[in-house]
C-alpha cells in the first residue's frame, strides 16, 4: 500500500513540474480540475526542495490552495468561479474604471477604451495602457491578443461577450450596472474579493459612509413638507429629466431635496417630460447634469479645463436661465440653477454630488460643510491623483 502512495506522490510531482513548464492555467494544478489540492501542494514542496521550483512559485501555489477557487454571482445573476489570482483585467464599461482606481488596481489593467483613456488622462499611468477600441465598438481582437485573466463589463449584451470570449477561454463578469447604491456597493465588494483588495474596499466604504452619515444627520432633520423641490435635467437634451431609477434621484433625497420626477419611470434612468409639466411642478432648484459625452457644458466641467471655463459656464447658465418655461420657474427667478458633472450624479461619486447639492439647497444650514474638501480627499487618497478641475458650478453660494 505504501509503495502505491509513494508512486502516486512521485507521479504528482512529475505532473506539477510539467504543468509549471507548460504554463498551465492554474499553477500547481496537475489533475486538470483547476483546483490545487493538499497533495499537489506537497508535491510542489518536494519540487522546491529539489530546486525545481522557485520560492516564489511555491508561495503562489500555496496561496492558490488557501484562497481559491472564489465563487461570485455577478450583476447578470451568473455564477462565476475564479480559480487563480487575477493579475490582468480589461474593463469595458465606463462605470468599471473608477472602482478599480479606488481599490488601487490600476496596475492590473491590461487595456483601456480610447475614449476613457482621454477622460481619465489625469490618472497617473493610464496613458501608457494599450487601447481596446472605444465607446462605439470594442476591438475584441486586441482584447484577445492581450489575454487578460478577466474582462469586466457593465454591458447588458452578455451574449456578445459570450460569443467573443468563451471560444478563447477568457472569463468575464458583469458588474457596476449601477442599479442602486446597494448594488454598487455589492459589486465593489465582489471586485475587491477578485482583486484581493477587501481591506481597502472596507476602508473606502467606511470613509464614504462617514461622509454620508454626517450629511444625513443634518438633512434628515428637514421635514418632507419643507424639502426643496428639485428638477434635474441631463445636459444631453432639453427636458430629459432624472427619473426614479437614476442615481441622482437618490442623491437628491440624501441632500434633503425632493426630485419632482421621482415618481416617473426612466428608460432606464431618464425620461422625456413636457415643458408645461416642469412649469406646473415649479422647481425651486434646477440642476443640469453634464454627461461624459463631451458636449457642452461637459468640456468645461472636467479635470483639465480651458482658461475661459468659468466664462463659458456662465454663458451656458445665462442661456439656461432664459430658456422657454425654465425662466418662469422659481428656480430661475431666485437664481438657483446649477451645473454638476455627470460622474457626481451616479453611485460612484454621487455621495460627493449629494454634498454639493445639499450646500446649494440649504446654504445657511450647511454653511460649515465643504464639498470641495471631500472631493479633494477622494481624488488624492482614493484615485491617486492631484485634485484639480471644475466639477460643480457655481460653488460659492
Amino acid at each position: 500500500m505504501r509503495w502505491m502512495i509513494v508512486a502516486l506522490m512521485a507521479c504528482t510531482i512529475l505532473m506539477v513540474g510539467s504543468v509549471f513548464a507548460q504554463g498551465t492555467d492554474v499553477p500547481g494544478d496537475s489533475s486538470g480540475d483547476k483546483i490545487v489540492s493538499a497533495e499537489e501542494v506537497a508535491a510542489a514542496e518536494k519540487l522546491a526542495q529539489d530546486g525545481k521550483l522557485s520560492a516564489d512559485e511555491l508561495k503562489e501555489i500555496k496561496h492558490i490552495h488557501e484562497k481559491y477557487p472564489i465563487n461570485i454571482t455577478d450583476s447578470a445573476n451568473r455564477a462565476v468561479t475564479i480559480y487563480k489570482p487575477v493579475k490582468t483585467i480589461i474593463p469595458m464599461s465606463w462605470t468599471d474604471y473608477e472602482p478599480i482606481f479606488v481599490l488601487g488596481g490600476l496596475d492590473k489593467i491590461a487595456g483601456v477604451r480610447a475614449d476613457l483613456k482621454d477622460a481619465y488622462s489625469w490618472i497617473p499611468g493610464i496613458k501608457d495602457k494599450p487601447t481596446i477600441g472605444g465607446f462605439q465598438e470594442i476591438d475584441y481582437e486586441k482584447v484577445i491578443e492581450l489575454r487578460p485573466d478577466l474582462v469586466i463589463s457593465a454591458s447588458s449584451k452578455v451574449d456578445n461577450l459570450k460569443d467573443k470570449l468563451d471560444p478563447v477561454g477568457i472569463p468575464y463578469i458583469i458588474i457596476f450596472r449601477t442599479l442602486d447604491q446597494d448594488a454598487y456597493d455589492n459589486d465593489l465588494k465582489i471586485l475587491a474579493k477578485i482583486l484581493e483588495k477587501e481591506e481597502r474596499a472596507d476602508e473606502f466604504l467606511t470613509w464614504r459612509q462617514n461622509c454620508l452619515s454626517q450629511l444625513k444627520e443634518e438633512t434628515d432633520k428637514i421635514k418632507p413638507a419643507d424639502r426643496i423641490k428639485v428638477y434635474c435635467e441631463s445636459a444631453d437634451r432639453e427636458f430629459f429629466a432624472a427619473a426614479s431609477s437614476s442615481g441622482v434621484n437618490e442623491m437628491i433625497s440624501i441632500a434633503g431635496g425632493k426630485n419632482i420626477a421621482d415618481e416617473l419611470a426612466g428608460n432606464p434612468y431618464n425620461v422625456d417630460v413636457e415643458p408645461e409639466w416642469v412649469l406646473k411642478e415649479n422647481p425651486e432648484v434646477i440642476i443640469l447634469a453634464a454627461s461624459m459625452l463631451g458636449v457642452s457644458p461637459e468640456s468645461y466641467l472636467d479635470y483639465i479645463v480651458e482658461e475661459n471655463a468659468t466664462e463659458s459656464l456662465d454663458g451656458f447658465l445665462d442661456m439656461t436661465y432664459n430658456r422657454t418655461v425654465l425662466k418662469d420657474t422659481d428656480a430661475a427667478k431666485q437664481g438657483r440653477i446649477y451645473l454638476l458633472q455627470g460622474a457626481y450624479t451616479d453611485f460612484g461619486r454621487g455621495f460627493i454630488g449629494a454634498h454639493y447639492m445639499a450646500k446649494w439647497f440649504y446654504p445657511d444650514v450647511l454653511k460649515d460643510f465643504d464639498p470641495d474638501a471631500i472631493n479633494k480627499e477622494y481624488f488624492e487618497k482614493w484615485l491617486g491623483a492631484p485634485y484639480e478641475g471644475v466639477w460643480a458650478y457655481p460653488t460659492d453660494s
